[in-house]
């Protein structure tokens, strides 16, 4: 890569030389009048560039013409039309009328135009697929499909799902049309060329070009479970759904947001890994829908200094800090604590990972964990079930059903204990939950543990140990004394 930056720079400096030597050598013609010396464009070349530099350059050239050629015809626009319910008016019995508030008091319904992009991945007799965003077609009531032809075809939403961002259309032709091919997102690499292709702000079908700028991207800030892909690529909108392909021609991507502070490219763009989308496409062709694996763990990242308090010290993975009563995790012996490492033999990295792999398992099928507890591995087997919105979102069985955190200075300050006090302080408490129930609230410091005394982290979920019990009370304590919760029995 260095000798080949070389080269296109070394053209790039001959080419400016040599243009100011044409500039200032040009003769003109003769017999021009006046005796003038006159330059005329079409007697002399542009500029003198080296042959091999100008191969390289052309080689790549058409790498780029021939990725456009052959992919574009495969790249859609995606119109949409979706309805909406604007609020009622709320000055609706006034005897005047609000600017941009309906006549009457009542919710009034409209339709919203938008466009994004998409890809056709697939082709199924006259059915042919185009794989978007969930955010351009997801909630579409009417969908058309536009070809970089201009020809327009009647799209039908096949599945969407919200969690992962993506949807997948079809609609139906006689006619032959390409279809693009999927890459492996797994082999992409920081600085691997990339170009996006799509309808920025409706112009259709454009071509981008830049490189990969980083992988793994979290998504976390717009409530998305992928990994992106990060690109300099130009993505504007209109780019989301349309595809991010590599120097083979071969979709690696789906071009979903980007990070601007004025609304449109600024070099960072993400897309979300084709891998990821994979399997979603089958089960969209067959269930309409995603199903996601159930484990029924609350995730979070830890800490440095939290790692080590565990015992789980310069080793990566993702914290169950909680654990939901009865479900798969729960059935196989997993408990609040455990520091998960590895799943199906695959170390984890971090929780998004973990989130995005337990989700890709199917239901009713075995999984196979290794964690830490107590600073020792141990195996466990899972038999996962499908995730449902109703128990995902189910406080009433997340166990303790809150965050413990160590008593730190900081913490200490805030809660204004001395340093005689020593256990975990209560955080996060969830409505509904058994701490909810047992009337734990946010700054509570937990000192005991069915009568046991914990003086820090590992200490407090090594009292929560549940094989060696079936009931569980806190005590919590202060300068002043302590009190006794109830009893939560399992």
């Amino acid at each position: 890569m260095k000798r080949f930056t070389k080269n296109i720079v070394g053209a790039a400096v001959a080419a400016v030389l040599s243009f100011g030597l044409i500039s200032f050598s040009c003769s003109g013609k003769a017999g021009a009048s006046n005796g003038a010396n006159t330059a005329f464009a079409d007697t002399v070349p542009a500029v003198k560039i080296p042959a091999d530099s100008l191969s390289v350059l052309e080689a790549m050239q058409n790498v780029f013409r021939s990725i456009s050629e052959q992919v574009l015809p495969s790249v859609v626009e995606v119109d949409v039309t979706e309805k909406k319910t604007r609020p009622a008016n709320p000055f609706g019995d006034l005897p005047f009328k609000f600017f941009g508030f309906p006549d009457n008091d009542e919710p009034q319904e409209y339709e919203a135009q938008g466009l994004g992009s998409g890809v056709i991945i697939r082709k199924d007799g006259k059915k042919y697929y185009v794989l978007t965003n969930n955010h351009v077609a997801g909630k579409a009531s009417e969908i058309s499909v536009k070809l970089n032809d201009g020809r327009k075809f009647d799209g039908k939403l096949v599945g969407a799902d919200e969690r992962m961002d993506v949807a997948l259309v079809s609609f139906e032709s006689d006619e032959a049309i390409p279809c693009a091919t999927l890459g492996d997102s797994d082999k992409v690499q920081t600085g691997d060329i990339c170009f996006a292709m799509g309808a920025p702000l409706g112009y259709s079908q454009s071509v981008t070009e830049g490189i990969v700028s980083a992988t793994g991207r979290s998504g976390g800030q717009i409530g998305n479970i992928n990994d992106f892909i990060q690109t300099d690529t130009a993505i504007n909108q209109g780019n989301s759904g349309g595809p991010l392909l590599n120097i083979y021609g071969e979709v690696i991507g789906i071009n979903t947001w980007i990070a601007s502070q004025s609304g449109g490219s600024q070099g960072l763009g993400f897309a979300i890994p084709i891998n990821n989308i994979k399997h979603a496409i089958d089960e969209f062709i067959a269930n309409g829908k995603v199903t996601y694996g159930w484990l029924g763990v609350s995730l979070v990242e830890i800490r440095d200094e939290i790692k080590d308090s565990l015992g789980v010290k310069g080793k990566d993975g993702a914290f169950a800090s909680q654990i939901f009563v009865d479900s798969p995790a729960f059935k196989g012996g997993m408990q609040a604590g455990d520091y998960i490492i590895e799943l199906n033999g695959r170390a984890v990295r971090n929780v998004d990972q973990l989130v995005r792999d337990v989700g890709s398992l199917p239901a009713n099928k075995e999984a196979k964990f290794k964690v830490i507890r107590g600073a020792k591995e141990m195996p466990l087997t899972v038999m996962i079930t499908e995730r449902t919105k109703e128990v995902s979102s189910s406080t009433a069985k997340l166990w303790p059903g809150f965050i413990p955190v160590p008593l730190t200075e900081d913490v200490r300050k805030k809660l204004e204990l001395d340093n005689k006090i020593e256990g975990v302080a209560v955080t996060n408490v969830q409505a509904k939950s058994p701490a909810a129930s047992l009337r734990l609230q946010e700054g509570d410091v937990i000192t005991a543990v069915n009568g046991k005394k914990v003086k820090n982290l590992a200490e407090f979920y090594a009292a929560l140990d549940l094989t060696k019990t079936k009931s569980v009370q806190f005590t919590i304590g202060s300068g002043a004394g302590s009190i006794t919760t109830g009893t939560y029995s399992f």
